[in-house]
């Protein structure tokens, strides 16, 4: 039986939009598992980035319980969800935020220290990240503007990843990337996954969300289905055709 990372219950979430309130997340009632790789898929507007915001405590429900283990996310003031999001989420967005006045090699470090302030185990943790991703060891002193969108994303990836999270959250990781690049990408969360991280991945894309075992789908603001792809194989037709499938049932 999977183990439970984090479950919601009757999670909801308006906006004041001119006056008008706006229900983008709509009574979800979900658990998220250990050792998954979790799509969150829906057409512009579903809810598909709020939903994982607020499953990650960077933002918060209108309604609703969060809970991570016997921590309750929802009850949490700001500034202890910051700490929360530190010790256990790491995130990769489309835009990478590194910052560019420091290196490669500090811009993971800074996001360690955050959490630990072993300099030693730090270095040693980033230099086995960096070159699982295959950025190697002439790189890690260049800064951001010297690497290309490829490389920028999978220093993100090690960024993410230095302070050990229980689930990486990865908001439409290859979508500003070319094919090329973005498959790279796609390829260094998929190998992160068979060693066991647990990943939450919102995409538009269906290539990318093949990289999943479990796709959620979002419909105005409502899980409507989701579909289990069970373990990646690369170029597994019967994959791609049942997650079309799926898809199409959702009318996407």
């Amino acid at each position: 039986m999977k183990e439970t990372l984090l479950k919601t219950e009757n999670l909801s979430k308006s906006f004041s939009n001119g006056g008008t309130l706006q229900h983008v997340l709509k009574n979800i009632d979900l658990e998220l598992y250990k050792g998954d790789f979790t799509v969150i898929m829906g057409a512009s507007g579903a809810g598909k980035s709020t939903l994982l915001y607020a499953l990650s405590g960077m933002d918060t429900p209108t309604l609703g319980r969060i809970a991570f283990g016997e921590e309750v996310l929802s009850e949490k003031s700001s500034d202890a969800l910051a700490v929360f999001r530190r010790k256990h989420c790491g995130f990769v967005f489309q835009q990478i935020y590194l910052i560019d006045g420091m290196s490669v090699m500090d811009n993971v470090l800074a996001a360690g220290f955050l959490v630990s302030r072993d300099r030693k185990a730090l270095l040693q943790r980033a230099k086995e990240l960096f070159l699982k991703v295959d950025i190697p060891e002439k790189t890690w002193g260049k800064f951001p503007a010297q690497l290309s969108g490829g490389e920028a994303q999978r220093v993100g990836i090690v960024r993410a990843l230095i302070n050990s999270p229980e689930i990486l959250f990865a908001d439409e990781p290859t979508g500003a990337l070319n094919s090329r690049t973005g498959l790279d990408v796609l390829d260094t969360l998929t190998a992160f996954h068979e060693q066991g991280q647990s990943v939450v991945m919102v995409t538009h894309d269906m290539r990318s969300a093949r990289r999943g075992n479990r796709i959620l789908y979002l419909k105005d603001g409502s899980v409507l289905g989701e579909c289990d792809l069970g373990v990646y194989v690369p170029g597994d037709e019967k994959r791609h055709e049942k997650l079309k499938s799926f898809l199409a049932e959702m009318g996407w």
